[in-house]
């Protein structure tokens, strides 16, 4: 045997068990891969930093205010394009939502709103960082809920909804709350995608997104759990944002890709995917960075998705990337 095929041959030997541990861990998997938690939230890297602040007018360390358990309280649908103050109504249009709960209490006449968004703005949340001194791409990803005073009526009903769609009382609103605060400190970050096999209604669901409608969706069934009713006139109806693709590999974290060696094919790659949805573009890159993205996307038929801190590949189906606008039932 010639030394180049002695050589060759451990090599392929490994490999195959490498593509086995895959087939054989994918074949086990659970799907959706839930989404995981924390026992408690982490300090932001001080790199990361919002354009706009996070949740200026909220109490700064997320306290909510005690309600007296025989008060009555109002709870709203809320919901208004992503970005009014900036663009306006254009979002809307194109059905790109945020949603939110809102509070009026009967006994002092305050009026409270309650969401969930990211920390450092979407963009951040959807796609990292490439910076030198880092071989792993730097995520500034984390989302967290906002409660504060006020119902800011113009916002939420000029493009959108403002509507009532039940009551609670003081003491269903201070378990609620401290279910939120739970939530808060479990639930830290944010996922923007939705990955399923395909458009159809009975499609097999990859990954679930977890953003402000998910966290509207969850407090709904919490407060129906704690025997709120509650009901709308109107078309309860929320964005998400789709990707379709075959079966999800299950690719490794930080440090089994970008600090081993053996990895670093596959490490490149990642970074080079995610090369052309860096931030602080002019506009001639952005527009060269989308070419490169939908040849990456639509052409290669290849995503690499972040989620649980690990990497996952998703080989791309059309029709690849869809916003939705769909009705998801009150509880």
């Amino acid at each position: 045997m010639r030394p180049t095929a002695v050589l060759l041959c451990p090599f392929l030997f490994f490999s195959f068990l490498e593509i086995a541990h895959c087939h054989v861990a994918n074949r086990n998997q659970l799907w959706p891969v839930p989404y995981r938690r924390f026992n408690h939230r982490p300090v932001a890297d001080s790199y990361c930093e919002a354009k706009f602040p996070f949740c200026p007018a909220g109490d700064r360390d997320g306290m909510i205010p005690y309600m007296n358990n025989w008060d009555v309280l109002s709870v709203f649908r809320l919901q208004a394009p992503v970005w009014e103050f900036k663009y306006g109504s254009l979002l809307g249009k194109m059905h790109v939502m945020h949603d939110a709960i809102g509070f009026s209490s009967a006994e002092t006449g305050k009026n409270y709103t309650m969401e969930w968004y990211e920390l450092f703005q979407l963009g951040n949340c959807t796609f990292p960082h490439l910076r030198a001194e880092n071989s792993a791409p730097f995520w500034c990803n984390q989302g967290a809920a906002c409660f504060f005073e006020g119902i800011d009526d113009i916002h939420w009903s000029q493009n959108g909804t403002l509507e009532k769609i039940g009551q609670i009382s003081g003491g269903q609103f201070n378990e609620m709350a401290k279910w939120v605060q739970d939530d808060n400190q479990t639930g830290i970050y944010y996922e923007t995608w939705t990955v399923r096999s395909d458009p159809s209604p009975n499609s097999t669901l990859w990954f679930d997104s977890y953003d402000c409608s998910q966290f509207v969706h969850r407090t709904y069934r919490y407060l129906t759990q704690q025997g709120a009713r509650l009901s709308s006139r109107s078309q309860t109806k929320y964005t998400k944002i789709y990707l379709y693709s075959g079966e999800p590999t299950y690719l490794g974290d930080d440090d089994s890709i970008f600090r081993e060696p053996s990895a670093k094919p596959l490490a490149e790659e990642i970074r080079k995917f995610y090369h052309p949805f860096r931030p602080h573009q002019s506009y001639i890159d952005l527009v060269l960075s989308l070419v490169e993205a939908y040849h990456k996307v639509v052409e290669e038929k290849s995503f690499y998705l972040y989620y649980n801190f690990q990497y996952w590949h998703l080989p791309m189906k059309y029709p690849y990337v869809q916003i939705m606008y769909e009705e998801v039932p009150l509880p």
